[in-house]
């Protein structure tokens, strides 16, 4: 008597993954290359969605995606060692329908992500190591602590503005501020009429020798990274760059991981996000300003480093010069950005050093 078969092997077929990601649970569409097999809601783990994929569909070949966000690549890290082909896309990348815009569930979106890494029409990011995230998160932390520390000194000038309390004439120059010796004045000289502003202005200040001691120990381990054997030679490659110093030059390195993975100038000019907005149509066609796209920390440090180029640097100085005459300060200096970023790749990807108005 013949007996029914139970043993299931879907060995050579794919399974597409969509997941919607959230901080407990995970919203996931299963897709086969046909058919629409099912959306549930499982807790946020790899090891769940595996076990379920290897319970129902054993031998199959496994392929996700999720969007990134505020999760991070834990859970690409943790699929990838599962054995499911994971992605990681832009949300502004995925293919979407109006009624899916008008319509929006976590269910939707899962969906909407299955559908389009089966039909082929999403295109992942680049998933950097676990070192260099974290090389990345003590590097950004100090840019952090810098924003912090701004913000907090801005509190403690307003503060002294609406009291109407006046610099002496040693500090009415804002060059001589956050010296030993103005915080000395601000510790033992300023006094409001009352005990309770007295009490507002003093947490401001431990706020702010406090902010200024954790800078300067971030700092010092940035540069220690910025030195370590790791970075050290290409650490060394971009300060031969005219306005590029340590700081900037870690700040890139972590910030981009390997220049390997950019094919030119121009995919690494999109990355960092120095291209303009295009608007063309029929014979009218206008370049708008720089694309909101990008990484602003990598954007940031450049065009910081590019007033210094400009000034070091004669083929800078002269190119600078040049875009001037036709537009405003800001707009040139993102120009000379883009030449300083033309460098940055030049030596990375030849590694050799830069000499001063040679390279263009």
């Amino acid at each position: 008597m013949q007996t029914q078969r139970t043993e299931l092997n879907f060995e050579g077929q794919n399974f597409y993954v969509g997941i919607d990601v959230h901080l407990k649970s995970w919203t996931v569409s299963i897709f086969t290359e046909t058919l629409s097999h099912k959306t549930f809601t499982q807790p946020a783990s790899a090891a769940t969605l595996y076990n379920y994929l290897n319970r129902n569909f054993p031998g199959g070949a496994y392929h996700s995606v999720y969007e990134a966000g505020f999760s991070g690549f834990k859970a690409h890290y943790n699929l990838k060692a599962m054995g499911i082909d994971n992605i990681i896309v832009n949300p502004a990348d995925v293919p979407t329908t109006q009624k899916e815009h008008l319509q929006k569930d976590d269910p939707t979106d899962s969906r909407k992500l299955a559908r389009s890494l089966r039909s082929g029409d999403l295109r992942p990011i680049y998933v950097p190591d676990p070192f260099t995230i974290e090389d990345r998160s003590l590097v950004r932390m100090r840019s952090t602590l810098v924003k912090d520390l701004s913000r907090n000194k801005h509190r403690i000038k307003s503060f002294l503005y609406f009291y109407g309390i006046a610099y002496p004439p040693e500090f009415e120059k804002s060059g001589t501020h956050w010296s030993k010796r103005f915080m000395k004045w601000l510790n033992q000289e300023v006094v409001t009429e009352y005990e309770s502003g007295m009490q507002a202005f003093k947490i401001l200040i431990r706020e702010v020798e406090q902010q200024r001691a954790h800078l300067l120990e971030v700092t010092r381990q940035v540069r220690l990274l910025a030195l370590s054997e790791k970075y050290l030679r290409n650490t060394a490659l971009l300060m031969t760059i005219p306005g590029i110093g340590l700081i900037t030059a870690i700040i890139f390195l972590t910030g981009i991981e390997t220049i390997k993975r950019f094919e030119d100038t121009d995919h690494l000019a999109g990355f960092v996000g120095l291209v303009p907005n295009r608007h063309s149509s029929g014979e009218k066609d206008n370049d708008g300003e720089m694309t909101f796209r990008g990484q602003d920390a990598l954007k940031s440090a450049l065009i910081e480093s590019s007033w210094l180029a400009a000034r070091l640097d004669p083929a800078l100085m002269m190119s600078y010069h040049s875009y001037i005459k036709r537009m405003e300060p800001n707009q040139a200096i993102t120009r000379i950005a883009r030449k300083v970023l033309n460098r940055i790749y030049y030596v990375l990807k030849n590694e050799r050093e830069y000499v001063t108005g040679v390279v263009k």
